[in-house]
């Protein structure tokens, strides 16, 4: 991995979608855009696999989808998390936070005690 790629960890895409439609619902490209914008550009989703995580948080019940108007006038699909979706960020983050502790204790090792 360089240090230009942008592209999400395997098992992030869903964390980040998640946590980004806690603000309220958003269409896809919304999504994707706060995504870059919160990360200060160093995360970016492919659309694929955006639409690919959305239609699949759907079908689990994460998500709710509902048709309207972007700001640009275009008909979108807005996803809104559920109540569900709100118990799998929770389950998301927890792990996500002890794996991200485990790998900088790695990263940088107490001293060992003499």
């Amino acid at each position: 991995m360089t240090e230009s790629h942008r592209g999400l960890l395997p098992g992030t895409v869903d964390l980040v979608i998640l946590r980004t439609l806690t603000t309220g619902p958003l269409h896809g490209f919304a999504v994707s855009r706060a995504i870059r914008s919160q990360s200060e550009g160093v995360l970016e989703l492919q659309d694929a696999a955006l639409y690919q995580a959305l239609h699949r948080m759907e079908e689990s019940g994460w998500v709710e989808a509902e048709w309207g108007t972007s700001e640009k006038g275009k008909r979108a699909k807005f996803y809104r998390l559920t109540a569900a979706g709100r118990k799998q960020l929770v389950r998301e983050e927890r792990f996500w936070r002890r794996y991200a502790a485990a790998v900088f204790r790695v990263l940088d090792p107490a001293p060992e005690e003499p």
